[in-house]
C-alpha cells in the first residue's frame, strides 16, 4: 500500500496526496469562477444557506449529537465539549451570521485611492480575493458555516479541514453548503470540506502553492505551529488567548466587577475569555471583595500572587507559570500592581497579543492604553467578551489574528481580500 494512503469508513484505499492534490486542482479552477461572481448570486447563495440551515437543523443537531458521544467516549476535555456542541440557538446563530455576512458590503472589485498623475493617468488600488483559503480547524463546527460564508462573499474559493471530533457536524453543513451553491448556480468546489481527518492532509494542504493561496489554522498553539513549520503558503496565525482585564485606580467599581465577572465567566472555552486579572494596589481590597464571591459561586478557581492571597487567602498560589497560560477552564490568575505603568509592563511581558482592557474613568490612562498595549484587540471599559467578528459587525470570523500583517484581529471580508494597483489611462505613454 502508498505510505500515503489511507482507509476510508467504507475501506476504501486513497492516497492522501493525490486526494490533497486533486481537491488543490478543483478549489482553484473554482476559485476563477467565484472571483467573478456577481454580488447577487454571492449573497443569493448565502441566504439560501441560512435557510437550508434551519431547516436541516433536525439533521446537523442529530449529527452533532453523535460526535458529542464519541467525544465523551474518547475523554475530550470540557472546553473541547462546549467548542463542539451544537444546540438550535448554536444553530441559529450559525445562520444569522452568514445572513450577516450576505448583507454586507461585497468588498471585491472596490476601487480606492484614485489619483490623477502629472502623466495623466489615474492610479489607485483595487481590492481582490486571494484566492484559494485552506482553513484547518479544530472542534467549532460553526466555523465550516463561519469559513464558507466568509470566503464565498470575499471571492475565495475554500478548502476546509475540520478536526475528527466534529467529523459528522462538519460533513452535515457540508451537504447545506453544496446544495446552496448548486442552487444558486455556483460551482459546489468553491467550498470544499474535507472527508478525511488523517494529519497528512495538514501536511500537504500547507505544501501547495500551485494550489492554495493562503492557509488560516484555527486550534491550539500545537495545532499553530505545526502548520507554521511545516508551511510553504503564507499563513495567517491565530495564536492562544492570553487576555487580561486591568482594574485601575480610578475604576468605577461597579463596572469593573460586571466586566471582571463577564469576561471570565459568560463562557470559558473561548479565546477572548479573560485568563488574568490585574488590579490596582489602590482598590484590590474594594474590588476583591466585591469580585470574588461572584468567582465562587461560579465555581471558578482563582490563584493569585503574595498580595492577591492576603486579601482571598483561599486562593491558590500562583506560579511564573500561570501568568502566561490560557486555561480555557473555570480558573484565573489574578495579580495586584502598583499602578498603571506596572499593569502596562505586565501585559507587556505576559499577553499573547490578542485582547486586553482596562477599567477606568480617566480618560489619559485609557487614551495611554489604547495606544501602549499592542494586541490586535484593545478596550476601555468593555469585556475581553466582545473581541469577535460578530459583535464587530463582521458577521462572522475565520479567525482572530494576532500576526501584524496581512491580517490582524478578527478576520473577515477584507482580511480575506488584498489590493492591487490598477491603472486608468487614455492611450498615455511614458
Amino acid at each position: 500500500m502508498n505510505a500515503t494512503a489511507v482507509k476510508t469508513a467504507n475501506h476504501k484505499q486513497i492516497d492522501v496526496a493525490a486526494y490533497m492534490r486533486e481537491k488543490g486542482q478543483r478549489a482553484r479552477a473554482a476559485a476563477r469562477l467565484v472571483a467573478r461572481a456577481d454580488t447577487g448570486a454571492k449573497n443569493g447563495c448565502l441566504f439560501s444557506l441560512a435557510q437550508i440551515l434551519i431547516d436541516e437543523k433536525r439533521a446537523i443537531l442529530a449529527a452533532n449529537a453523535e460526535d458529542m458521544r464519541l467525544g465523551r467516549t474518547n475523554k475530550l476535555d470540557a472546553a473541547l465539549l462546549d467548542r463542539l456542541e451544537l444546540n438550535e440557538a448554536r444553530i441559529e446563530a450559525m445562520a444569522d451570521g452568514v445572513r450577516q455576512v450576505a448583507a454586507l458590503p461585497d468588498p471585491v472589485g472596490e476601487m480606492t485611492d484614485m489619483k490623477l498623475r502629472p502623466s495623466g493617468i489615474q492610479v489607485g488600488r483595487m481590492r481582490v480575493p486571494l484566492g484559494v483559503v485552506g482553513i484547518i480547524y479544530e472542534s467549532r463546527p460553526n466555523v465550516t458555516a463561519d469559513a464558507a460564508s466568509l470566503c464565498l462573499k470575499s471571492g475565495n474559493a475554500a478548502i476546509l479541514r475540520g478536526g475528527s471530533e466534529a467529523m459528522q457536524s462538519n460533513q452535515a453543513i457540508a451537504r447545506c453548503i453544496a446544495r446552496a451553491l448548486r442552487d444558486a448556480g455556483l460551482p459546489e468546489d468553491a467550498v470544499q470540506i474535507l472527508d478525511i481527518t488523517d494529519r497528512r492532509t495538514v501536511g500537504e494542504l500547507v505544501a501547495m502553492p500551485e494550489f492554495v493561496d493562503v492557509v488560516i489554522p484555527r486550534g491550539g498553539k500545537g495545532l499553530v505551529a505545526a502548520v507554521s513549520n511545516g508551511a510553504r503558503v503564507p499563513v495567517i496565525k491565530h495564536l492562544d488567548g492570553v487576555c487580561h482585564v486591568y482594574i485601575d485606580a480610578e475604576a468605577d467599581l461597579d463596572k469593573a466587577t460586571a466586566i471582571a465577572v463577564n469576561a471570565k465567566t459568560q463562557r470559558y472555552g473561548t479565546c477572548n475569555t479573560m485568563e488574568t486579572l490585574l488590579v490596582d494596589a489602590a482598590v484590590a481590597q474594594q474590588a476583591l471583595d466585591r469580585i470574588a464571591p461572584i468567582y465562587r459561586e461560579a465555581g471558578v478557581e482563582l490563584r493569585g500572587c503574595e498580595r492577591t492571597r492576603r486579601i482571598l487567602p483561599d486562593a491558590r498560589p500562583a506560579t511564573e507559570d500561570d501568568w502566561r497560560e490560557e486555561y480555557l477552564a473555570p480558573i484565573l490568575a489574578i495579580r495586584v500592581v502598583d499602578g498603571f505603568d506596572e499593569a502596562l509592563d505586565h501585559i507587556a511581558l505576559y499577553s499573547s497579543a490578542h485582547t486586553d482592557a482596562i477599567v477606568t474613568e480617566n480618560y489619559t490612562k485609557a487614551r495611554r492604553f489604547l495606544r501602549e498595549v499592542d494586541s490586535s484587540s484593545v478596550m476601555v471599559n468593555a469585556s475581553t467578551r466582545f473581541a469577535d467578528g460578530y459583535e464587530y459587525g463582521l458577521g462572522a470570523e475565520i479567525g482572530i489574528s494576532t500576526d501584524k500583517f496581512h491580517a490582524r484581529g478578527p478576520v473577515g471580508l477584507e482580511g480575506l481580500t488584498s489590493q492591487k494597483w490598477v491603472v486608468l489611462g487614455d492611450g498615455n505613454v511614458r
